[in-house]
């Protein structure tokens, strides 16, 4: 819910942006500020979320081979 309301909030002062832009009353200088910004912001974020996924991704290969190794016991015991 927080994040749908600041969603719109952002897209309202983006637009407000547009607008101003339209009119030549803002300088491409703070627009290229504010895209360095954000890509900085991004690609922060971008880096966090590939050391989370990294490991998930390790967790989710344990416990395939965990669940690999079980089976493959269970089979032999059951023979």
């Amino acid at each position: 819910m927080f994040t749908e309301f600041l969603e719109k909030i952002t897209n309202w002062v983006l637009d407000k942006e547009e607008a101003a832009a339209k009119k030549c009353e803002v300088s491409i200088e703070d627009i290229e500020k504010q895209l360095k910004v954000l890509e900085e912001k991004r690609d922060e974020l971008q880096k966090k979320c590939n050391e989370q996924l990294k490991v998930f991704n390790n967790l989710i290969s344990r416990l395939e081979h965990i669940k690999n190794e079980e089976a493959l016991r269970c089979q032999k015991e059951a023979n």
